[in-house]
Order: structure tokens, then sequence, then C-alpha cells
């Protein structure tokens, strides 16, 4: 019995060290989601609002490989399968973005442009022109305008 306790106490660490564990938790609970999930019941409809939110918060967790958080809020949500263009997702909340702000999720450059106070910048509608220090450092091996578009 120790031996099998020392054993599940091993393995437990060994994958909580190579962050299977937390990919191996998420994939249970979204699994445990989609069985639950009751598609009988009509959702209703995505409003013009919500279509967008949702999909700024999609984009932030696939940048930051929420997989498995992104893929609940879909199924949840209703929200299109396929992503929407971030070109077109820009147009729509008037969002010019300066070629740093480019490679991270729209999400980071208007928290960072109301966290800054949106001084000179905030009449002409374009985000400040900040370095990549300001934004995340992870994950800046693919951009988010590297995903599938619609």
């Amino acid at each position: 019995i120790l031996r099998d306790l020392f054993m599940a106490i091993v393995l437990r660490d060994t994958l909580e060290k190579r962050g299977a564990l937390g990919q191996i938790k998420a994939r249970i609970r979204a699994e445990v989601f989609n069985a639950l999930d009751d598609q009988s019941e009509p959702r209703p409809p995505l409003s013009h609002e919500n279509l967008l939110i949702n999909e700024l918060i999609r984009e932030y967790l696939e940048y930051n490989k929420y997989k498995y958080a992104a893929s609940v809020l879909t199924a949840e949500s209703g929200q299109p399968e396929v992503p929407l263009d971030r070109q077109f997702l820009a147009k729509e909340l008037n969002v010019v973005e300066d070629a740093n702000g480019k490679s991270v999720p729209l999400l980071y450059g208007i928290i960072s442009h109301f966290l800054h106070g949106g001084k000179e910048e905030s009449i002409q509608n374009t985000l400040p022109k900040a370095s990549l220090l300001n934004y995340p450092k992870q994950n800046l091996g693919k951009a988010p305008t590297e995903r599938n578009q619609k």
C-alpha cells in the first residue's frame, strides 16, 4: 500500500511539473461540461456586443493557450466555431493598432490604453504606442492573426 501511495505521489508530481496535470484537469472539466450541456434547450441569440466581447475573450484565451477554456466558452455561449477575423474585430471596435499591438490579443491593447490614461491617442482612436515590454512576453511565437479567419 505504501509503495502504491508513493508511486501515485511521484506520478502526480511528475505530471504537475510537466504541466500535463493542469491540462488533464481542464480536459476533464471540458468533457464533463459537454456531457452535461443540454443541447435541447435553445440558447438565446447572441447580441452584437456579446459576440464582440466573447471574441475578445476567446482571442485572449487562445493566445495564452487556455484551449479548453476557449472551447467551453465557444460551446456554452453559442459563439461561432470559426473565430472572427481580427481586422474585422478591430474595425468594429474602432481600434487602430500599431505594429507591436498586432502581436498580442486586442484585449491587451484595450486594457493598456485605459491603464495609461488614453491621453491624446483616444482622440485618434489609436492604442498607445507601447513597446512589447508592456505586453506579456509568453506565447509570442504565434500571433493571433495566424488563427483561422472567417
